[in-house]
């Protein structure tokens, strides 16, 4: 876990979630006894470092937090390694890694996934049976959505079913620009909650203020939470599920943090 020419921790990770326990390499072993927070060497924002010695991404970047409340994050993910490093208990430290060597080098890219989401939208397709779930989707979803076109200034066509409803040029214009002026880090938050939840639009309305994270999360799987009353948990679900919560609740936590 150590840069063999330099002698400097390397980071892990980038921002999707983990794979099967059973694909798995050995977890290599925690090798550090302090971890400490300190002021980036150049420039603004902070380094986490492991017995003095710096993080650095997978890319070999030193990894440089703008926003100090994140950086607690990142740096209480590797003081609560215990006898091995796990990445996949270390969504914040994963997300922090996508910024630096991910987005930063393809913010387009990145921004256009974003868009491409919008395109089939989760909150944009509705069940048209049974009047329960529509009445809930409509109930819960319709104000998120008609929130987010009042401020992107685009209107979202709605389908039902699974048939495609291809948006209006408009619509990708004026999504792509309310991604404009997030940071590296926020950027890379957006992407990962917008592909956790199958919504854009939930990443923007979170983003603008409009709902909180758990409004997210809970409009998200609103269709699965339906199931779930009618037929009673599944217990793979909702493992599945917990996972993709760590990882979505760094995301949000990465939106609300500020330099």
């Amino acid at each position: 876990m150590t840069d063999k020419e330099l002698g400097e921790p390397i980071s892990t990770g980038g921002p999707k979630g983990p794979i099967k326990d059973s694909l798995r390499p050995p977890l290599p072993k925690r090798f550090y006894n302090e971890v400490a927070r300190v002021p980036a060497r150049t420039g603004t924002g902070f380094e986490i470092h492991l017995d003095g010695r710096p993080l650095r991404t997978p890319l070999k970047r030193t990894l440089v937090i703008a926003e100090p409340a994140f950086a607690d994050l990142v740096l209480g993910e590797w003081r609560a390694q215990a006898t091995v490093i796990d990445p996949a208990s270390m969504p914040a430290t994963r997300l922090a890694n996508s910024a630096l060597d991910t987005v930063a080098d393809s913010r387009s890219a990145v921004a256009a996934e974003i868009v491409a989401y919008a395109g089939s939208d989760l909150l944009c397709y509705r069940a048209s049976s049974p009047s329960g779930l529509v009445a809930r989707q409509s109930g819960i979803w319709d104000p998120i959505l008609e929130g987010v076109e009042d401020a992107i200034g685009a209107s979202f066509i709605r389908a039902e079913g699974i048939h495609h409803a291809a948006q209006p040029e408009a619509v990708s214009n004026r999504v792509a620009a309310a991604l404009d002026g997030l940071s590296d880090l926020q950027l890379a938050a957006a992407q990962l909650i917008t592909t956790l939840t199958g919504s854009a639009i939930l990443a923007i309305a979170h983003i603008r203020g409009f709902i909180d994270a758990d409004a997210v999360w809970a409009a998200a799987h609103l269709d699965e939470d339906w199931q779930i009353d009618l037929w009673g948990p599944d217990e793979e679900a909702e493992a599945r599920r917990a996972v993709h919560e760590r990882d979505f609740r760094a995301a949000a936590a990465a939106l609300a943090a500020e330099p």
